[in-house]
Parts: C-alpha cells; sequence; structure tokens
C-alpha cells in the first residue's frame, strides 16, 4: 500500500479511474473445530444412519485440513434443525463476523466506517432482509447516505466478483471509498437428512470465515491497484455447482467431476479471459483454494510448479473453504509474504464461472 492514488472527488463518472486497496483485514468465528473431532463427531452422528460412511473417511483425512471454525460449537451438529433454526444461526454469526471484517479493514486503512461511501455485502449461506451491513450499520457509524449493494449466489467466487464490483463502484465514482465484505458460514448448512456424496464431502472441506477490504479512487490514498475484473462461465454447467433449496435449509450441489473439470478446461478459459484484464506478465496467480485436489489441478492446469500455491494450501489447512472470503484470505497471506508484480485473482463459483482480478502491487 504504497503509491499515489488519482482521480478527482466530483468528476464526471467514469470506468477507469485508478482504484487501489486501502485495507484488508480477515476473521474467524470463535469456535475451532479440530478436523480428527469433526471426524469423530461425523461418525458418531452419520455412521449409524449411513452404512458406507466409513468409506468416506478418507475424504476428511486427504482434504488438507488441521482445523476449522464454526459460528456454532461442534455439539450443534447432530441437533435436527431447519431452514429457521439454520437461518437464525446465520444471522447471529454472519452478522459477528461482518462487524469483525468490517472493522478489521478499516482498521487497516487507517479510516472511520462514516469515511465510506459504498458497502458491497457478498454472501450466499443465509438470508437477512435488512441486509448484513443495515444490520451493523448503527455499531460501525455507516453515514446515513451510505450506498448499499449486497450481492448473493456467488458462492465460492463471490470473494473475486465481490471485489470486482466493488473496484468498479469506486471507479464509477472518483474519489469514492468501498468497503466490501465477504461473509458465509457454510457449516450451518450440515445435513442429516440427505446424506449424498457431496454433503460428506461439503462436511469435510466447509468452515465458516469472512473478509473485508478498502477500496479507494481518492488522491493521496495509496495501495496496490485493482484492475477491471473479467468472468468466463461454461456453457450447460449449471449441475456442477450450487445450492439444492427445501424445508430444511440449502443443501449442496458439489460434483465430484470439479478437479477433473479444472485439470480440463480451466487453461483455455483463462486465455480467453486474460486480454480483458490487460496486458503485462503474471508473478503469482492468488487463488481460490477449493480443496486439496483443486489446488492440485490448478497448478497442474496452468503448468504452474508444483506447490507454487503454498498460501492456498495453508488457508485450507487453517481455516478449511470458507467459500466466498477464502481468497481474501490467501491475498492476504501473499501479500504479507512480500509479493510484488501483478497478482492475479481467480476463484471458480455456480454457474459455473470462473471469476479473475488482476492486482498490481
Amino acid at each position: 500500500m504504497t503509491a499515489a492514488a488519482t482521480g478527482t472527488p466530483g468528476a464526471p463518472n467514469r470506468s477507469d479511474a485508478a482504484v487501489r486497496l486501502v485495507g484488508l483485514a480477515t476473521a474467524l468465528p470463535p469456535n475451532e473445530l479440530v478436523q480428527r473431532d469433526v471426524v469423530a463427531r461425523a461418525r458418531e452422528v452419520l455412521g449409524p444412519r449411513y452404512t458406507t460412511f466409513e468409506r468416506m473417511v478418507p475424504a476428511f483425512e486427504n482434504a488438507g485440513i488441521d482445523r476449522r471454525h464454526s459460528v456454532v460449537p461442534l455439539d450443534w451438529f447432530g441437533q435436527p434443525h431447519g431452514w429457521a433454526s439454520r437461518n437464525e444461526a446465520y444471522l447471529a454469526g454472519a452478522l459477528d463476523l461482518f462487524r469483525a471484517a468490517a472493522q478489521g479493514a478499516l482498521d487497516d486503512a487507517g479510516l472511520r466506517a462514516s469515511e465510506v461511501d459504498t458497502v458491497v455485502t457478498v454472501s450466499s449461506t443465509g438470508v437477512a432482509t435488512p441486509t448484513l451491513e443495515a444490520l451493523a450499520a448503527a455499531g460501525l457509524g455507516f453515514r446515513p447516505d451510505i450506498l448499499r449493494v449486497p450481492v448473493f449466489g456467488l458462492g465460492c467466487a463471490g470473494g473475486v466478483s465481490g471485489l470486482a464490483i466493488a473496484r468498479e463502484l469506486a471507479a464509477a465514482r472518483p474519489g469514492s471509498r468501498v468497503l466490501v465484505v465477504a461473509v458465509e458460514t457454510c457449516t450451518l448448512l450440515f445435513r442429516m437428512d440427505r446424506m449424498q456424496k457431496a454433503d460428506i464431502i461439503a462436511t469435510a472441506l466447509f468452515g465458516d470465515g469472512a473478509a473485508g477490504a478498502v477500496l479507494s479512487s481518492r488522491p493521496g490514498d495509496a495501495g496496490p491497484v485493482l484492475g477491471r475484473g473479467a468472468q468466463y462461465m461454461w456453457a450447460d454447467t449449471l449441475q456442477i455447482m450450487g445450492w439444492d433449496v427445501d424445508d430444511v435449509g440449502l443443501g449442496v450441489v458439489f460434483d465430484r467431476s470439479i478437479p477433473h473439470f479444472v485439470t480440463a478446461r480451466i487453461a483455455d478459459a483463462v486465455d480467453r479471459t486474460m486480454p480483458a484484464l490487460g496486458g503485462g506478465p503474471v508473478a503469482r496467480m492468488v487463488c481460490h483454494p477449493g480443496g486439496a485436489k483443486v489446488i492440485t489441478a490448478l497448478e497442474d492446469a496452468l503448468a504452474l510448479p508444483a506447490g507454487s500455491l503454498d498460501a492456498e494450501r495453508e488457508v485450507l489447512r487453517e481455516a478449511g473453504n470458507m467459500s466466498a472470503p477464502t481468497v481474501l484470505f490467501v491475498l492476504k497471506k501473499v501479500l504479507e509474504a512480500g509479493a510484488t508484480g501483478r497478482l492475479m485473482l481467480a476463484a471458480l463459483g455456480p454457474g459455473f464461472t470462473l471469476s479473475m482480478l488482476p492486482v498490481d502491487v
């Protein structure tokens, strides 16, 4: 966060004003779920119901995860919960995470909430109306005229796409500052009633967390420059990732073909998307770590040195797949490690969609 920004407050709207990342923070809920304890709890809860459960235990052991965090304690799992109970826990847990991530990002930027002009909230694991930023507004100190932009349904691509949306809003209003918060409570979607393989994989992979970022197109604000984001959506792939919705809650759609799909098709999609992201060599890919197999598939498909996505593996090991905010956890680690040059954020989400965003440090 070292270079001066350009732009003039009050200037005509334009989409190419320089936008800089001036604050970045992450947040985790208080309940730590150690993976071996999760396996024991899953065996206790699911073993009597599903005779094939033991064949799925390697999904936990090979996930590349040591621990995850949840907005609810471990004993919450295994009790019956319907949609209302899950969403009540979402409202409480996601709101706490939103506040923590937003305040952390503001503190990192050296700003007060009243100095933010727009807030983008990204979340796909619960429903809140009024939305989370409205529920948090009074406590954080947002201005009454702040522009609120809640975004739902982007799933694991939400961190990159949300950051890209926030970047466009900051560029369109030169001299403005935009707060984006991605918050997910994936653990609350644990299901005992429809135990498909995707449900077991979700139980083995997903955790809760949030990340906040402050973007600015105001002169004098300093930080890495965000370029325009871009997306690529494959045809006839709606069934690969998403939610089934019923009276019990949200049921994960998480196709087993994802690692193979990444290996076979992501390189071409990246090549097709790169021209929209501007020129220049990429110093480092910053990827959403969907799972251990997906990280390896990304390295193989993008011809990256084996093990080069080390920050991705570290985030997965420490916090699991938190959906939308996870890639921002990775970005924070990469920046703290002193990365320079062009970073390229990338994440895959429902659609089935690749979302990318360049960050020049």
